[in-house]
């Protein structure tokens, strides 16, 4: 997320009213369906990453040799991009990184300029494209990206791959896709209870890389502004419309109820201004009390500017920038 992905309201005036009449609209229809709501998220994902995707773009080096959409699996949304310096000679820590969207939004594609920015330290950086909801549920994402994890193995020399020095990472949606499969690598028991079949072992991965993530549904604020998204999105990805009860869905994706002090070394960012704020504090506070290696990139309640959800991809700012820098000597540390 980019953005709050609703209209924000204003106290009078035409589009004030408009924007009351919408929201009210949404909110009713969630008591049906929430496809209007999710139909009305991927737009603003779409419409809000515009600008972004084009200063990614611009940014990106032109030394970064780019597969793109190589498929992993049988269904279309089974695709993958990798990149990797140019020239590059043997394998390379391997990033796979898995892009956000309240799990019914989102694409690899924008990312791509930050990708190649990334790779561009030396690494070779996977993004696996996943099927959305609600045309997939839980935990089909999770299937995926441990598919995309299968087939990266599978073809590591042409990728330039290191199989033994993985690390997970994601943003939004994805960090939580991420922090999942990095549980249920690293906990037997976690992945027998989901029914899913790890493809990594526990010592492959050497690290999470975690940006802005929402880790516990079930401690969502009922004042929160993201409220209506997400009861929305919660809906769609568990395809119950009362998720908000089902122990088992929501504990399940909650990680930070399974993790051990096996979980992988972990970077967590998220800023200041970012409405799931809390949730990568306590991810982290979770972690570090069971002893897992932890490194934080938070940021005072005053900072200026105020940092929104996914800060992390505005590269050509001061916080983007350091963000980047952080998350290059993270991955370097762990995977040496």
């Amino acid at each position: 997320m980019t953005r709050t992905p609703l209209p924000p309201s204003r106290p009078g005036g035409a589009r004030g009213l408009a924007t009351r009449v919408v929201l009210g609209a949404l909110r009713a229809s969630l008591l049906v369906s929430p496809r209007p709501a999710v139909l009305l998220v991927r737009r603003q994902f779409a419409a809000g990453v515009v600008d972004r995707t084009a200063r990614l773009d611009a940014l990106a080096p032109a030394d970064v040799t780019a597969v793109l959409d190589e498929p992993y699996g049988p269904h279309p949304d089974e695709v993958l991009d990798v990149f990797h310096p140019a020239g590059a000679a043997g394998a390379l820590p391997t990033v796979v990184w898995t892009h956000g969207g309240a799990f019914v939004g989102g694409t690899k594609d924008e990312l791509r300029g930050w990708f190649r920015l990334l790779a561009s330290h030396g690494f070779t950086v996977v993004a696996p494209r996943y099927t959305r909801a609600p045309e997939a549920r839980y935990p089909t994402p999770v299937r995926q990206v441990l598919a995309a994890l299968a087939h990266v193995q599978e073809h590591a020399d042409r990728f330039h791959v290191e199989p033994s020095r993985l690390v997970l990472a994601g943003d939004s949606a994805g960090a939580q896709i991420s922090a999942q499969v990095a549980t249920l690598v690293t906990v037997p028991s976690y992945a027998r209870d989901l029914g899913v079949e790890p493809t990594v072992d526990a010592a492959q991965v050497r690290g999470t890389v975690l940006c802005c993530g929402v880790f516990d549904l079930a401690q969502i604020s009922r004042t929160s502004p993201l409220r209506d998204v997400l009861r929305a999105c919660g809906w769609a990805y568990s395809g119950n419309r009362h998720f908000e009860d089902d122990e088992r869905f929501l504990s399940t994706m909650s990680v930070g109820r399974h993790v051990t002090a096996a979980f992988p070394s972990t970077f967590v960012t998220v800023g200041n201004a970012d409405p799931l704020r809390v949730q990568s504090q306590t991810l982290a506070t979770t972690l570090e009390r069971h002893g897992v290696d932890v490194e934080t990139l938070f940021f005072p309640a005053d900072h200026e500017p105020a940092l929104p959800h996914e800060y992390q991809f505005e590269a050509d700012t001061a916080d983007g920038v350091a963000a980047l820098d952080r998350i290059v000597r993270f991955v370097r540390r762990c995977t040496a």
